[in-house]
């Protein structure tokens, strides 16, 4: 029975073609502690049996819908328009809430009154086995003010993975719709928007994440995709302008100036004329850039086979070596036969 004297939370789930992990997803909100909640699925014109599996779960407090492929922003955009939720937990449906992570968000909802603090939590990193998953700390993980919460993110080149966070209808409505055009980085760029809404970001510690890592490194992840590489540079235009409208300072334009210098591998050389635009908008926060560096691990073959070539093998190898460890671990994860516990 639901205490419906308790603010309703909804979690939103886009879904395409997981049916490999949305049975383990859904079990992990269902056993939410906190028990006023409503699950809205939106299943992104799968072609596996995602939209079948998820339908199983259907209840008072479960809906699956499905809609045409159009892309996990637009999934998203659905699923908010179906909510009635005072709060919104977003969640990827290949990954897992501890079963009191929203309980522990709203115990801190309770003691902060104003619907326009945002509220954070730790992830963990895992494959297939989640009791494996690596809880790293970043400068991330504390209360923060919205400019030093960009400051840290854009000059020390951390993130807080998209479930960590809790928030409100209110500052969901402030920050505007999920960014349809945006193939890469768009729950960055969203999360930013948000950000800026907000008074304040708090961290809840205890309020735990698993995160199942889709790729090993950025460089990787990003690809050569032109589509994506576009997408990327968009976003990451929109967050220099962001954190330039809360703060235009020396230290906002050096933590830009990073934040450029970090990304410019991800575009060099295949896209110069984003290179180009990069160095334009170092020239204007008063900064240049350097050419960027290849990893120790690869700039040997920089010398005997170019630089086209050391990045490609850059991006390759840790691809191999994350498939094989992926393996083994679903291989392990198979074996002990464990899938997520309502106690944990």
């Amino acid at each position: 029975m639901r205490d419906e004297s308790k603010p309703l939370v909804s979690i939103l789930i886009p879904a395409y073609n997981a049916a490999e992990w949305i049975d383990e997803s859904l079990r992990s909100i269902i056993a939410q502690t906190w028990e006023n909640k409503e699950i809205i699925v939106v299943d992104d014109g799968s072609s596996d049996q995602t939209y079948a599996i998820a339908r199983r779960y259907e209840s008072d407090t479960v809906r699956v819908v499905t809609q045409k492929n159009q892309g996990a922003s637009a999934s998203r955009n659905n699923a908010f328009s179906l909510s009635r939720g005072e709060y919104i937990q977003w969640l990827d449906a290949d990954d897992l809430l501890a079963v009191d992570k929203i309980e522990k968000q709203m115990a801190a909802v309770a003691s902060n009154p104003s619907k326009r603090i945002l509220y954070s939590a730790p992830f963990g990193r895992f494959r297939h086995r989640y009791y494996r998953a690596e809880f790293v700390p970043t400068a991330l993980w504390t209360d923060l003010s919205p400019v030093e919460w960009l400051l840290r993110k854009m000059g020390q080149n951390v993130y807080m993975q998209s479930a960590t966070w809790l928030v409100s209808r209110e500052l969901t409505e402030a920050a505007g719709p999920w960014d349809t055009s945006l193939l890469g980085d768009d729950d960055g760029e969203y999360f930013c928007r948000v950000i800026l809404a907000s008074e304040e970001v708090k961290f809840v510690p205890d309020a735990k994440v698993y995160y199942r890592a889709p790729w090993i490194g950025t460089l990787s992840y990003i690809g050569r995709s032109d589509r994506k590489l576009e997408a990327h540079w968009r976003s990451m235009s929109l967050h220099i302008r962001y954190l330039l409208s809360l703060e235009d300072s020396e230290r906002v334009r050096a933590a830009s100036l990073i934040y450029l210098q970090t990304s410019l591998i991800y575009f060099y050389p295949e896209r110069m004329d984003i290179v180009e635009q990069m160095n334009s908008s170092a020239k204007d926060l008063g900064g240049q850039l350097d050419p960027p560096q290849l990893s120790w691990k690869y700039s040997w073959l920089e010398k005997t086979g170019g630089w086209r070539a050391a990045k490609r093998l850059q991006i390759f190898l840790p691809q191999i070596r994350w498939w094989f460890e992926k393996t083994w671990d679903k291989t392990l994860f198979r074996v002990r036969s464990r899938s997520f516990p309502t106690e944990l």
